[in-house]
Parts: C-alpha cells; structure tokens; sequence
C-alpha cells in the first residue's frame, strides 16, 4: 500500500515540493545518470576531488545521489558513506555497487539533519553538483556546513560545489532575475533562491545561486581554511580563461576546497 504524500509543513527542513517530488520519482533515478552524461562537470568536480583528498581513508559524501563519487572512490581504496534524501537514488547507487564487487554505506537522511553521525570520524567530505544549493534557507545551509566541520578529523578536506549567481547576468531571465534578487537584497530579505524552469515534469525546484565571496565567508566563518576556488565554465575543458577578466560574471560556478585545521 502506497504512503499518502507528506503535508507541505511535514516536509523536512529545507526542503520544499519541487525538490520532494524530484527526489522521490524513480524515472527520474533511474535516468539521472544518462542525462548528465555529457556535463563536463562531471568529470571536473571528481578529479577536483582526488586532487585534494589524496590519503586514504573515510569519505563522506552528501547529496550521493546514484553513487557517482561514492563508487568511484570506493573502487579507490576509500570507506565511503553516501547520504541523500531519495531512496529512489540510493537504489540505484547499490545496485551501481553491488555491479563492481563494491562495499559502499548508504543512509537515507536530510543533509541539513546529520546528528546520527559522530564527531571527527571522517577524513574528506564531498558536496558536489550544487547539492548544497539545492538545500532552502541560509540557516540551514549553515548547518550542512557546520555539520561537515564537526565529523571532519582534523586535518580533513572538504569539497563542495556551487552555482554562480552573477552567471545569470548574459541572459534576459537571468537579468530580470538578478535585478529583482538584488532590489530584495537592498530591502533585507533573503537573496539568491531562483525557482528553476521544470525539469523532467517536475515545477518549483528551488536552487540557492552563491556568489564566490558568499560562498568563502560560508566555509571561513565555520572554521575552514580555504585551499582552492577554482571558477568553472561550460566549456568541454572546464577552464574559465584569464579569470582576472570578469571571471566573477563569466565563471558558471565554482569548485571549493577547504581543510578543517590540525589542533
């Protein structure tokens, strides 16, 4: 027998409809892996990835989704841990596992809600594909963040991923946008929430855009030290060339890389 729907005010925190509904359609799991099949970024953030989490260990990824880090890093040698909201994607990313001979962990949580995990058992901790901005609320952004920084070991990386804001300003929606963003901003209210065209029959996706001082302070005043921001583009390669040169309005958004300081 079929669960009826959850209320809107039984939702979890930061989550809204159009994100519920996207992560709970199994077509859209069982399909997600071949429609981003040709996002460079997918190549990008992973090697980004082993680029800074260079030692062995514990990895915690968030926002798992069908396993694309997770598997790959499990066949490295890593323990790794996938955490998402969809037990649609979780489905897919054990079955991706359990094709290659993988051991991976998998839980079934709201990133924004880590108190099962224990302090400083992690050695790196990965959230990629803009999952962070995909979580509604600065406060419970924060919290994703500050969660990070409590299961990281001391001396333990963290990556993240995030969407451009600025970005939007080569576009006539995107101007439209942007201008209305910033009047809100002027005026107090929260900025950088966009509702996204609907993707896959799904309406009312949300995703928080970040600029790149937004998202600096973001991991600084929780406790990081930062190691890399690397603006990315659209193009096959990645690169955002000669990024002294507006790189903040041309770069399409930005790998992060940050440590959580050794006592």
């Amino acid at each position: 027998m079929q669960k009826p729907p959850l209320a809107d005010w039984q939702l979890p925190p930061g989550v809204n409809r159009g994100l519920w509904d996207y992560l709970h359609d199994p077509a859209i799991a069982r399909g997600y892996d071949a429609s981003l099949a040709d996002s460079p970024l997918f190549h990008l953030d992973r090697d980004f990835v082993h680029r800074y989490c260079t030692q062995k260990g514990k990895l915690l990824d968030l926002g798992c989704g069908t396993g694309r880090l997770l598997v790959d890093m499990a066949r490295d040698g890593w323990w790794s841990l996938g955490v998402d909201l969809s037990a649609e994607m979780l489905g897919v990313a054990a079955e991706k596992a359990r094709s290659e001979n993988l051991s991976v962990h998998l839980a079934q949580a709201n990133i924004a809600e880590l108190g099962c995990l224990s302090d400083e058992v992690f050695d790196a901790c990965a959230c990629l594909f803009s999952t962070l901005g995909m979580v509604l609320g600065a406060a419970n952004r924060r919290r994703v963040v500050e969660h990070v920084y409590r299961v990281l070991r001391p001396g333990g990386r963290f990556v993240l991923h995030v969407h451009n804001r600025w970005f939007n300003v080569w576009n006539g929606p995107g101007r439209a946008w942007l201008w209305r963003d910033t009047l809100r901003a002027w005026f107090g209210a929260e900025s950088g929430d966009r509702i996204m065209p609907v993707h896959q029959g799904i309406a009312g996706l949300t995703l928080h855009l970040f600029g790149r001082r937004e998202a600096i302070r973001l991991l600084t005043e929780t406790g990081f030290r930062l190691l890399e921001v690397r603006p990315i583009s659209t193009r096959p390669d990645g690169r955002v060339t000669a990024p002294a040169w507006f790189g903040c309005l041309r770069a399409y958004g930005y790998l992060l890389a940050a440590e959580k300081p050794s006592e």
